[in-house]
């Protein structure tokens, strides 16, 4: 029996369309366990997320192959990798808070605890010492000294130098009337007494060595421990700055769009998350030039704590510089008595035989015991701001850690954005100026963030503050925050995968700078769907012009 003209047309092409629809079905039958296995950990539903992969045309983010991602998990991932990316980002400003804090608060502790000792030791050594000089006015001028110290070093505006002097003019008066407590002196006398301070030196350079010394000291104590306060707020509000729409898009295609491709374990490649991460932390980058100076600035003061003319020396001995002060003028009584004669006039006692009580005696020697090692926490401020001084151009690291990124001899085995390929494009510099041709983050590198300007000139101020601490001159501290206003980083793109470009104008990019394997890339996927439908329409064609001829 004859066989029909088509009989083996059909049988051809029966067996091509199975075998192409096999092809097209196995392509398609990828598990999505992995993925759906994450997303239920990060506390999603797993309702409506597919069994196995599915036409990636809806996605927004992540390259549009194949994928085990629908829309709303796609925007789920992408407030999951912005959350995680901020909680990384205040990880690491807090470790860095508690470290300055912590400084902080040791030398703050450190200086208050020199201030209070040696004003503790005066109260307790003078009244036996010197009897009726202390028991004036129950030692109120030496309290007030320390007083007025404290409230210097604490920034409250005193000055520090009319300070002291008042302090020297007001114990002479004190000394004088206890070595002439026979006789009543009036205002008038007492006023030429103070006018002929300088001329008398009834101290000898004491007062004058005391107050460069001291000024110098407290000026380095408060001023160092401001710049470490300072320091951790500036990195407290820089953390402060919202993540841009684009970069939330960049870190979640980062983060999350291998695992939507079906790569549950791949590693990024090196030079592609270091771009990422540049572009997204451009602005913060630009702390760097300034963040170094402050720390080189807090290294120099810190330089001028310990040591015979150091801060420590200086303020731990206020008590032992005022008892030989008083102990140069009693020991002198005579030369400056008849010089104060001289010029202001001689005074009539009630009796010229009145035993005056000599209290001489020197300050009792300061015990430090209780007081911790200035050398040890020199040397442990410098090692933790050795330590910082890079940190906002290592911020990258966090994110693009050995265990993240793919190492040498896997360049052709990691995510490069959009398949498991090497990452051609080179790693960007640090720092907003570096981004114009960052390949992943389109950067308005004419917009910088405001909050971020901000602080760069609050890091300036505080750096001269402090080297003019360095070289012993008090610059009143002058907080510009209300000055420059700003709001956070932002592209004003209202859709998550926008992208601004250069002229200003939005629209959806896909940068083409990745090496892509054939069949894996978002348009590979789609092209064999689009191949196989013209074979198959080839095929039916055939058939037709077959019969027609048949």
């Amino acid at each position: 029996m004859e066989r029909p003209c088509g009989y083996s047309w059909w049988h051809l092409g029966i067996v091509f369309f199975v075998h192409w629809a096999a092809g097209e079905m196995g392509n398609k039958a990828k598990s999505c366990e992995a993925v759906r296995q994450v997303y239920s950990a990060k506390g999603f539903s797993l309702s409506g997320v597919p069994q196995s992969e599915i036409s990636g045309e809806h996605l927004r983010i992540c390259p549009q192959g194949y994928t085990c991602c629908t829309s709303e998990m796609e925007e789920n991932f992408a407030n999951v990798s912005k959350m995680e990316f901020d909680n990384l980002l205040k990880e690491s400003s807090l470790s860095i808070q508690g470290l300055l804090f912590t400084q902080n608060r040791n030398f703050d502790r450190y200086f208050q605890d020199l201030l209070n000792k040696s004003e503790q030791i005066l109260l307790d050594t003078f009244p036996s010492q010197y009897g009726e000089l202390y028991s004036q006015n129950d030692g109120n001028i030496f309290r007030n000294l320390y007083v007025e110290l404290r409230q210097y070093y604490r920034g409250s505006g005193v000055n520090l130098e009319e300070a002291l002097t008042e302090f020297w003019s007001h114990l002479l008066e004190r000394v004088f009337k206890t070595q002439n407590s026979q006789v009543t002196l009036s205002y008038e006398y007492l006023d030429c007494l103070a006018k002929q301070y300088d001329q008398l030196k009834p101290f000898g350079d004491i007062p004058r060595e005391m107050k460069l010394k001291a000024t110098r000291a407290f000026i380095a104590a408060r001023s160092f421990v401001q710049g470490l306060s300072a320091a951790a707020d500036i990195v407290r509000k820089v953390t402060q700055v919202p993540m841009s729409r684009e970069c939330t898009s960049k870190v979640m295609k980062l983060m999350y769009c291998p695992l939507c491709r079906g790569h549950s374990n791949i590693k990024l490649c090196d030079n592609y998350c270091w771009n990422v991460m540049r572009g997204c932390l451009a602005n913060q980058a630009d702390l760097d030039p300034e963040w170094r100076n402050l720390v080189e600035s807090l290294l120099l003061v810190a330089g001028k704590f310990n040591g015979v003319a150091g801060v420590e020396n200086i303020v731990g001995t206020i008590h032992i510089k005022i008892s030989e002060a008083i102990t140069h003028m009693q020991e002198n009584k005579e030369i400056i008595t008849n010089k104060i004669f001289k010029s202001c006039g001689n005074l009539k006692s009630k009796s010229s035989k009145t035993e005056e009580r000599k209290r001489k005696g020197k300050a009792v020697p300061e015990d430090k015991s209780t007081i911790p090692s200035m050398d040890n926490l020199v040397s442990d401020v410098k090692v933790m701001l050795t330590e910082i001084q890079d940190y906002w151009v290592s911020l990258p690291k966090i994110f693009c850690t050995e265990k993240a990124i793919a190492g040498p001899g896997n360049e052709d085995k990691c995510w490069n954005g959009m398949a498991k390929a090497r990452y051609m494009p080179e790693r960007m510099g640090s720092g907003l100026a570096n981004q114009i041709n960052n390949p992943e983050i389109d950067v308005d590198i004419t917009k910088p963030d405001m909050t971020i300007r901000q602080q760069i000139m609050q890091l300036k101020i505080m750096t001269n503050r402090l080297r003019n601490a360095y070289n012993g001159n008090d610059v009143d501290f002058q907080d510009t925050s209300d000055d420059i206003s700003g709001s956070g980083s932002g592209d004003g793109c209202t859709d998550a995968v926008c992208v601004k470009t250069v002229s200003g104008d939005s629209t959806v990019v896909h940068t083409q700078t990745h090496v892509v394997i054939k069949g894996k890339s978002p348009g590979a996927n789609g092209n064999a769907s689009l191949n196989s439908w013209n074979l198959l329409l080839l095929l039916a064609a055939l058939l037709v012009a077959h019969f027609a001829r048949c």
